[in-house]
Order: C-alpha cells, then sequence, then structure tokens
C-alpha cells in the first residue's frame, strides 16, 4: 500500500509557463527535508503559451506532479476548485504559481495547523517586497470592503496562500468568486482559522490577471451571497443512525 498523502499542494496556472519549474522546483525544496508524502496539484486554465506542455513534462519525471486541464478557460475560482477536488493529502495548500508566495513557508503552515483547521497567510509585513503602491492600496480596499461586510477579522482575507484540512472543504459550494472567502466559509461550517505571517515576492516572469478594478470591486456581487450565507446557513450533526452506515450514504 502507498504511503498516504500528508499535503496536497494546490495551484491555478494561466500562462505561468516561465514559472512552473521554478515553482515546482522550490515547494520540492521546501518539503522534501521534511520527509512527508506530499503531491503537487496544478490545474492550468486553458493557458495559451506552453504551460500544460511543460506539466506534462513535470508529472511524466514525477509521479507526485498531479494537473488537470480545464476545458475552457474558467477563472482562478474554477481552477483552484478542480485541483481541491482533485488533491488526496490530509491537509491541503493553496496558493499561487507565480512564485509571488513563497513555497519556503510551507513548513510554518504544517507547525500551526497542528492546533487549527485552517491557517491563512498574512503578507501585511512584507507586501511592499513584492506589489506597487497601487496594488497595496487596491488590496486594501477589497480586505477592508470584504471584512466589513462579512463582519471578518482575518487581517489579509485577500492572500490566497493558505492551509486547511482537506474535511474543510467537505460541503463547500463551488461559485465564482469563493476563493477570495474560503476563511469565511469554513468558518460558517464551524472551523477554526489562524493567520501567520508569509513572504511576498514580486513577480519575475509572466503578467499578473489582477488590476484595482477586479481586485477592489469586482467581487462586490459575491460579498452579498457570502453575507446572506453567513445570515441563513446552518450546520448540525447526526446523534445516532439505525440501518444507515456512519457515513450517512
Amino acid at each position: 500500500m502507498p504511503e498516504p498523502v500528508t499535503l496536497s499542494v494546490v495551484a491555478p496556472c494561466h500562462n505561468e509557463a516561465d514559472n512552473l519549474i521554478p515553482f515546482v522546483t522550490a515547494i520540492q525544496a521546501a518539503l522534501e527535508p521534511l520527509k512527508i508524502a506530499y503531491e503537487i496539484v496544478l490545474t492550468d486554465d486553458r493557458s495559451t503559451d506552453n504551460s500544460w506542455a511543460i506539466l506534462q513534462t513535470l508529472g511524466a519525471k514525477d509521479p507526485r506532479i498531479r494537473a488537470v486541464r480545464l476545458a475552457k478557460n474558467s477563472g482562478q475560482s474554477a481552477a483552484i476548485w478542480a485541483a481541491i477536488k482533485a488533491a488526496q493529502g490530509r491537509y491541503v495548500a493553496t496558493l499561487d504559481a507565480d512564485l509571488q508566495n513563497d513555497p519556503a513557508d510551507l513548513p510554518q503552515f504544517l507547525e500551526a495547523i497542528k492546533n487549527f483547521d485552517c491557517v491563512c497567510g498574512n503578507r501585511k509585513q512584507n507586501r511592499a517586497k513584492g506589489d506597487s503602491i497601487i496594488r497595496q492600496l487596491s488590496s486594501k480596499i477589497a480586505n477592508g470592503i470584504r471584512n466589513w461586510m462579512t463582519q471578518e477579522t482575518v487581517t489579509d482575507s485577500a492572500c490566497g496562500y493558505r492551509m486547511f484540512r482537506r474535511e474543510c472543504a467537505d460541503n463547500l459550494k463551488f461559485f465564482k468568486g469563493m476563493h477570495r472567502f474560503m476563511p469565511t466559509l469554513f468558518k460558517i461550517e464551524g472551523f477554526t482559522i489562524t493567520e501567520i505571517p508569509v513572504r511576498h515576492h514580486a513577480r519575475a516572469a509572466g503578467v499578473s490577471h489582477y488590476g484595482v478594478w477586479n481586485r477592489a470591486f469586482a467581487a462586490l456581487y459575491d460579498l452579498f451571497a457570502v453575507r446572506w450565507m453567513q445570515k441563513r446557513m446552518f450546520r448540525f450533526s447526526v446523534a445516532e443512525r439505525i440501518n444507515l452506515p456512519a457515513d450517512g450514504k
């Protein structure tokens, strides 16, 4: 029997051909010393460069590198969700393939998640090292709006660098923009959240898909949906069963 996967590192990519090999190499460098079973799961959101060909080559060399390719360009939420659904690990880490998130921080996440269900990255201390003033400002506005409407306390809710127990995602309902609200969605399900500081680097290659508009304002529609869920969704647990298996199926 193969050893159960401890950690699935998942990431979406769209036209990240120049970043994929350094990205995978950095993950391997961070995790190999830990001697844990891990996998890297990437979703190619129908790139128009040779990202998929690179992923095929990487996967042929290392079976721990797994990838799915979407039938059409579907956006970041869909790409992240596809990778999460394909992941097999006890823990799932999400980060961007553009190397602005540093894979060297993964051991810190693994240490922090021993006491929580979800660990969120906080770029506040290092944001200026990787982003322009305009991008920092747009992210600050987006964070402020998001936290105000959802009554959230996560300092850097726009940071996609997270690690969570796989059961956190079991009952999530996919919707466009969901990746921005995963800590809040986890809280709705009753899971515990914490934050740790993470490094943040300037993009070395490729082109960012986000600007002021889609960072600060495009998610406004989704905010109302999440706020509705906070007010209307409820949790329950089954205490006993008759003629039913433990998993309820």
